[in-house]
């Protein structure tokens, strides 16, 4: 039997590049896989959003976050999930840690908001920035699972 791939999507506000990596991920993986999108949202607005786009469970708050992140195989959200204190003050330092020591592959999407780069030439838009973590996690399941 092939072991479940956990894809957790964490994100906050109105969840709006959450509900988008959803979308984009539960239309684009392959089908009959034991694949689990799961939204993770540091409030109710984000989960439901991620909900409402297609995962196919959630849960909101700190402590679902960093229960989470150690079961998750892949973890995908914008940059800021593993800085504490960032989307608002919305990413609380256990929140950020629990990421940051996950053993998953973190996949994370720049966001300009953030007051932090990442040194690779050129600019991309937030877009194509989804589209290439789509693509990443993609290709991480199709190495996972024969």
């Amino acid at each position: 039997m092939t072991e479940t791939i956990l894809i957790s999507i964490i994100d906050g506000q109105g969840g709006g590049i959450g509900k988008q990596l959803v979308e984009k991920l539960a239309s684009g993986l392959p089908k009959g896989k034991n694949i689990i999108i799961r939204a993770l949202g540091t409030n109710a607005l984000a989960t439901n959003a991620m909900l409402k786009a297609g995962a196919d469970d959630g849960a909101t708050g700190e402590n679902a976050i960093v229960f989470n992140a150690g079961k998750s195989h892949i973890i995908a959200g914008v940059m800021p999930i593993v800085m504490p204190h960032s989307i608002l003050g919305e990413v609380t330092p256990r929140m950020a840690e629990a990421i940051g020591a996950s053993d998953a592959l973190k996949v994370l999407i720049p966001l300009p908001r953030c007051n932090t780069r990442i040194a690779v030439p050129g600019t991309a838009s937030l877009g194509q920035c989804i589209d290439q973590a789509v693509e990443i996690i993609k290709e991480y399941i199709e190495n996972q699972i024969p």
